[in-house]
């Protein structure tokens, strides 16, 4: 916190002002309410100064729309001055709860009609503002990062079509890939992970939990999630186990090689409790099968802590298991969109990115370093001390 207070000393980098889009209304409004909040309070001796006109504001949000014809198309509308802000917008291209009217039909928006609005703003912004930032917690085809055959190469077409259109920083939360900013890599691009924010609600929600090697251990669903688990580990200080996923390498179903198995490589997990951490649940199969071939081991209680929450093929499934005690609850940010039926889940626990992402704007506003933000682990130290679990 000292150093996220000594960054705000730099000169901002212009007015602030924040777009939602579409589907992000209600992030809008918690990052409102901090940033406003904390510069009506904050006590700065340069307030007066020219530089620091407009700081302190009602309000940073920014009106915009965007209609659509009956045909489906649409337009971008930014309904007030925007000239010499430092814009920051924030776009969620998974919110299929957005709907919108196609030849009388009604019709969810997909990320592809996201990803459009998004640029459809940008269009509208005409090289008024004094930089653009684009916070898209969940990346725009974040999964197609990589070229294995004639496909499209999605993830690096879109980061070079935003910079193309004047966005200076990009970010996101927990890239499937972080390797995908070599697409882009004279341009500002971080890739921010919600560990703590993960950490602190899981200890909330399980305050008795014991973080230690002897009661707990960290999962890694496959290969390419180690990363966060090792992470995981070693800032609680306990052991690590990983899945091996077995594909069939022979087919391709929904555009993947089928995994014709998951195989358990770690230490023994009898009477531990398990965290399972990953960047996202699509349909939720996967982890479940991790889930019950653990429970076969006799592990204890399982909290599944994944960034995105997608659960694609709905909730039943998540409904049996929790029944049957396979998983104890399921941790996701609210980076993407969440049913009402998913909040009121009781094996499910939301874990809230705004105010981590209000820290982030005010610092870049003031044009300093935010390396002190991505980088948690004396706050995760902090916070276990603070509970009484080291």
């Amino acid at each position: 916190m000292a150093d996220y207070l000594e960054n705000l000393l730099n000169t901002p980098v212009g007015p602030l002002g924040i777009i939602a889009m579409p589907g992000c209304e209600e992030m809008g409004k918690r990052l409102d309410f901090y940033l406003t909040k904390w510069r009506k309070e904050r006590e700065h001796e340069h307030k007066s100064s020219a530089s620091y006109l407009g700081y302190e504001r009602d309000s940073y949000l920014i009106d915009v729309a965007c209609p659509r014809f009956g045909s489906g198309e649409a337009k971008g509308l930014i309904r007030q001055s925007v000239r010499g802000l430092d814009l920051y917008i924030v776009c969620d291209v998974f919110n299929y709860g957005v709907e919108y009217k196609m030849y009388g039909r009604i019709v969810p928006m997909s990320p592809d009609d996201h990803y459009a609005d998004l640029k459809r703003i940008i269009s509208a912004v005409a090289g008024k503002a004094k930089r653009i930032n684009v916070i898209m917690p969940m990346l725009y085809s974040g999964r197609q990062h990589r070229r294995t055959s004639r496909e499209s190469l999605d993830c690096a077409s879109s980061l070079q079509e935003l910079v193309a259109l004047g966005v200076t920083n990009i970010l996101t939360f927990d890239a499937h890939d972080p390797r995908m900013q070599n697409a882009i890599p004279n341009n500002s691009f971080d890739n921010v992970m919600p560990t703590y924010q993960m950490i602190k609600a899981l200890v909330n929600q399980f305050p008795d939990i014991k973080v230690d090697p002897d009661h707990l251990m960290i999962i890694s669903p496959d290969e390419g999630a180690m990363a966060r688990g090792i992470y995981f580990s070693s800032v609680l200080g306990v052991d690590l186990g990983m899945f091996y996923k077995r594909r069939d390498y022979s087919k391709v179903v929904n555009g993947r090689n089928p995994i014709v198995a998951h195989e358990y490589l770690g230490a023994d997990v009898a009477g531990k409790d398990l965290i399972i951490v990953d960047d996202m649940i699509s349909s939720g199969d996967s982890v479940l099968d991790l889930a019950e071939k653990l429970k076969a081991l006799k592990c204890r209680n399982i909290y599944v802590c994944t960034t995105f929450g997608l659960f694609c093929e709905g909730l039943s499934h998540f409904d049996k298991a929790y029944e049957e005690g396979l998983i104890t609850k399921v941790f996701t940010t609210n980076g993407v969109y969440s049913t009402p039926d998913l909040l009121a889940r009781e094996w499910y626990c939301s874990v809230d990115l705004s105010k981590y992402i209000a820290y982030i704007i005010d610092t870049l506003n003031h044009d300093a370093s935010i390396s002190g933000l991505l980088e948690p682990t004396n706050k995760i130290n902090a916070l276990l001390v603070k509970k009484g679990l080291r």
